[in-house]
């Protein structure tokens, strides 16, 4: 059962936009709204669920704002044209907001609406949020999966996350406490990073990774590969894991394309490399979830990171294979 002082179910006021012709529909005209507390059956439907958070920034040290970023992403999906076959079915659960600071608590109710749409045979598309969402997403998933299946974790980032949390949980932390969550329940801690900035992570972080076996791609070895190409260590990944959950830190992005975030890069990602990255995983029909993280509006330009997230998601779900529930 959802928590009832956390989570509040959607509206539909957060899908609306301009409505052309009977035939040219957008996007807000084809979403409704599910609410956990009594869902069942979300067999084949790409559920979106927000994570109004932006603790785990403060704990960290970073700029406040991304817990307005699922309103913004919800704005920025609206009003795209709608490429989808009439089968494929949008649904908007709502949100789950952290109250008075406490994270751990707000973690904990996204990761058991994770579990409800996972456990309804759904495909969470989870709105962040600052990075903290990305534990309450793991959570849900190991809770759906259970600690003996084989999740591999592919997080697009600029930082490692790694950090130790000391108690207290926040932004940088989510993958070291799948490490330790993993260690603790004799599961498999498999992760792969896609765009590591060495400028923005230490030297102890970088050992953290190795200690842990993280594989990881940096910002320069990834300008070396083909334009469009697609890097062999994800292509490897993918096939060596049954289920896939992807994280997008949207300030993998360089700031040009992304500069409203927590923490804006230089010399980070362009959004047509990743793009094919994203067709594979979503493609494999072993994506299980996936997150957006880190947007902050308040520092964004022209909706220009809001409209980059909500594009990623786009593309995402135009090549989504559900997960066989064989």
């Amino acid at each position: 059962m959802m928590n009832s002082t956390y989570y509040q179910s959607g509206e539909k006021l957060s899908w609306s936009g301009r409505v052309d012709t009977v035939k040219d529909i957008r996007l807000h005209q084809q979403v409704s709204l599910v609410d956990l507390k009594s869902a069942k059956s979300l067999k084949g439907v790409a559920t979106f669920l927000g994570f109004c958070s932006e603790e785990g920034v403060r704990r960290n040290k970073g700029r406040v704002g991304a817990a307005d970023g699922p309103a913004a992403l919800r704005k920025a999906l609206s009003s795209f044209a709608w490429h989808f076959s009439d089968e494929f079915l949008l649904k908007d659960s709502g949100n789950v907001s952290c109250k008075d600071g406490n994270l751990e608590v707000a973690q904990d109710t996204l990761a058991q609406g994770v579990a409800l749409i996972l456990g309804g045979a759904g495909f969470p598309v989870i709105l962040g949020g600052g990075h903290e969402t990305a534990w309450g997403s793991y959570l849900g998933i190991r809770q759906a999966v259970g600690p003996t299946a084989k999740l591999g974790v592919v997080n697009i980032d600029a930082h490692f996350d790694l950090r130790t949390p000391n108690g207290r949980g926040n932004s940088g932390t989510p993958f070291w406490q799948m490490a330790d969550w993993a260690q603790k329940h004799d599961a498999n801690f498999s992760y792969l990073c896609l765009g590591i900035n060495p400028t923005g992570n230490t030297s102890s972080l970088f050992d953290v990774a190795d200690h842990l076996g993280v594989q990881y791609l940096t910002t320069d070895a990834l300008s070396l590969l083909p334009h469009n190409s697609l890097p062999d260590e994800l292509r490897l990944f993918v096939q060596t894991h049954d289920y896939l959950y992807l994280s997008i830190d949207l300030d993998a992005f360089d700031a040009a394309f992304a500069p409203g975030v927590s923490a804006p890069a230089s010399l980070g990602l362009y959004p047509l490399q990743v793009l094919p990255w994203l067709q594979y995983m979503a493609a494999s029909g072993k994506l299980i979830l996936c997150d957006v993280c880190e947007l902050n509006p308040s520092y964004d330009i022209d909706q220009r990171t809001a409209k980059l997230g909500a594009s990623l998601l786009y593309r995402i779900l135009q090549n989504l294979v559900f997960v066989s529930s064989s």
